[in-house]
Protein backbone atom coordinates (compact mmCIF):
# COMPACT_ATOMS: atom_id res chain seq x y z
CA UNK A 1 0.00 0.00 0.00
CA UNK A 2 1.05 3.74 -0.90
CA UNK A 3 0.07 6.23 1.41
CA UNK A 4 -0.31 8.95 -1.58
CA UNK A 5 -3.20 6.44 -2.68
CA UNK A 6 -5.48 7.19 0.43
CA UNK A 7 -4.41 10.89 1.03
CA UNK A 8 -5.94 13.69 -0.59
CA UNK A 9 -5.35 17.77 -0.14
CA UNK A 10 -9.24 17.71 -0.07
CA UNK A 11 -9.00 15.50 3.34
CA UNK A 12 -6.30 17.16 4.64
CA UNK A 13 -6.56 19.95 7.29
CA UNK A 14 -3.45 22.33 8.46
CA UNK A 15 -3.36 24.09 11.93
CA UNK A 16 -6.16 23.38 12.93
CA UNK A 17 -7.95 24.77 16.12
CA UNK A 18 -8.85 22.29 18.75
CA UNK A 19 -8.74 21.53 22.28
CA UNK A 20 -10.75 18.42 22.83
CA UNK A 21 -10.48 14.79 21.35
CA UNK A 22 -14.15 15.27 20.62
CA UNK A 23 -13.57 18.34 19.31
CA UNK A 24 -10.79 17.04 16.67
CA UNK A 25 -12.97 13.85 15.77
CA UNK A 26 -16.08 16.77 14.70
CA UNK A 27 -13.38 18.27 12.42
CA UNK A 28 -12.38 14.50 10.95
CA UNK A 29 -16.40 13.57 10.74
CA UNK A 30 -16.93 17.01 8.94
CA UNK A 31 -14.24 17.02 6.56
CA UNK A 32 -15.23 13.02 5.88
CA UNK A 33 -18.92 13.96 4.82
CA UNK A 34 -17.17 17.05 3.14
CA UNK A 35 -15.73 14.69 0.64
CA UNK A 36 -18.64 12.18 0.47
CA UNK A 37 -21.88 13.78 1.22
CA UNK A 38 -23.72 10.57 1.01
CA UNK A 39 -22.27 9.81 4.80
CA UNK A 40 -23.80 10.25 7.81
CA UNK A 41 -21.51 12.89 10.03
CA UNK A 42 -22.45 11.52 13.31
CA UNK A 43 -22.73 7.63 12.32
CA UNK A 44 -18.76 8.70 11.62
CA UNK A 45 -18.15 10.58 14.55
CA UNK A 46 -19.86 7.68 16.42
CA UNK A 47 -17.62 5.51 14.47
CA UNK A 48 -14.17 7.02 15.59
CA UNK A 49 -15.50 7.71 19.22
CA UNK A 50 -16.46 3.88 19.74
CA UNK A 51 -12.99 2.89 18.45
CA UNK A 52 -11.37 5.26 20.96
CA UNK A 53 -13.35 3.58 23.72
CA UNK A 54 -11.87 0.57 23.14
CA UNK A 55 -8.47 2.25 24.14
CA UNK A 56 -6.48 5.46 22.32
CA UNK A 57 -5.41 5.54 19.13
CA UNK A 58 -2.07 7.73 20.07
CA UNK A 59 0.36 6.05 19.52
CA UNK A 60 3.29 8.68 20.89
CA UNK A 61 5.66 11.04 19.41
CA UNK A 62 2.20 13.62 19.11
CA UNK A 63 0.44 11.30 16.30
CA UNK A 64 -2.62 10.05 16.52
CA UNK A 65 -4.17 7.44 14.46
CA UNK A 66 -7.93 7.44 15.14
CA UNK A 67 -9.59 4.94 12.82
CA UNK A 68 -13.31 3.51 12.57
CA UNK A 69 -15.51 1.02 9.95
CA UNK A 70 -17.98 3.05 7.70
CA UNK A 71 -20.62 1.88 5.98
CA UNK A 72 -21.17 3.51 2.54
CA UNK A 73 -17.46 3.64 1.38
CA UNK A 74 -15.67 1.17 -0.93
CA UNK A 75 -12.18 2.13 -0.15
CA UNK A 76 -9.96 2.86 2.96
CA UNK A 77 -10.13 6.97 3.47
CA UNK A 78 -7.20 8.75 4.81
CA UNK A 79 -7.49 12.13 7.11
CA UNK A 80 -4.84 14.12 7.75
CA UNK A 81 -5.50 16.97 10.20
CA UNK A 82 -2.75 18.90 12.42
CA UNK A 83 -4.06 20.96 15.76
CA UNK A 84 -2.48 24.46 16.42
CA UNK A 85 -2.82 22.78 19.92
CA UNK A 86 -1.34 19.30 21.32
CA UNK A 87 -4.33 17.88 22.83
CA UNK A 88 -4.49 15.75 25.71
CA UNK A 89 -5.07 11.98 23.76
CA UNK A 90 -4.26 9.27 26.35
CA UNK A 91 -1.25 8.60 24.29
CA UNK A 92 0.72 5.56 24.93
CA UNK A 93 3.48 8.02 25.47
CA UNK A 94 1.09 10.18 27.80
CA UNK A 95 2.48 13.31 25.28
CA UNK A 96 -0.15 15.53 23.89
CA UNK A 97 -1.11 14.86 20.08
CA UNK A 98 -1.22 17.66 17.57
CA UNK A 99 -0.81 15.59 14.09
CA UNK A 100 -4.37 13.21 13.50
CA UNK A 101 -4.34 10.71 10.68
CA UNK A 102 -7.08 9.30 10.82
CA UNK A 103 -8.58 5.97 8.65
CA UNK A 104 -11.22 5.05 7.26
CA UNK A 105 -12.11 1.90 6.57
CA UNK A 106 -15.39 0.08 4.65
CA UNK A 107 -17.15 -1.97 7.36
CA UNK A 108 -17.00 -5.05 5.32
CA UNK A 109 -13.08 -4.89 5.19
CA UNK A 110 -12.03 -6.84 7.93
CA UNK A 111 -8.07 -6.51 7.64
CA UNK A 112 -7.21 -4.64 4.87
CA UNK A 113 -6.71 -1.78 7.25
CA UNK A 114 -4.19 -3.70 9.92
CA UNK A 115 -1.63 -3.33 7.02
CA UNK A 116 -2.92 0.39 6.43
CA UNK A 117 -2.55 1.21 9.54
CA UNK A 118 1.17 -0.04 10.38
CA UNK A 119 2.07 1.37 6.79
CA UNK A 120 1.04 5.17 8.55
CA UNK A 121 3.02 4.32 11.43
CA UNK A 122 6.27 3.28 9.77
CA UNK A 123 6.28 6.60 7.76
CA UNK A 124 5.34 8.58 10.65
CA UNK A 125 8.24 6.82 12.72
CA UNK A 126 10.59 8.98 10.53
CA UNK A 127 11.60 12.22 12.98
CA UNK A 128 12.18 14.39 9.54
CA UNK A 129 8.72 13.41 7.93
CA UNK A 130 7.03 14.69 11.66
CA UNK A 131 8.69 17.89 12.15
CA UNK A 132 8.16 18.56 8.88
CA UNK A 133 4.02 18.17 9.09
CA UNK A 134 4.17 19.29 12.27
CA UNK A 135 5.85 22.51 11.23
CA UNK A 136 3.65 22.69 7.68
CA UNK A 137 2.30 25.93 6.87
CA UNK A 138 -0.03 24.71 3.82
CA UNK A 139 -2.28 21.43 3.17
CA UNK A 140 0.69 21.21 0.18
CA UNK A 141 3.36 20.45 3.00
CA UNK A 142 1.57 17.71 4.82
CA UNK A 143 0.87 15.93 1.87
CA UNK A 144 4.28 16.64 0.39
CA UNK A 145 5.98 15.02 3.64
CA UNK A 146 3.94 11.94 3.29
CA UNK A 147 4.74 11.34 -0.09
Amino acid sequence: MVITDIISIDRTECAVDCQSKKRIFEVISAIAVKHHPELDQGLVLSALVSREKMGSTGIGNGIALPHGRINGIDDVMAIVVTSTTPINFDAIDNKPVDIFFAILVPSEQTEGHLQTLATIAQKLSDKAIVKTIRSAKTKDQIIEALA
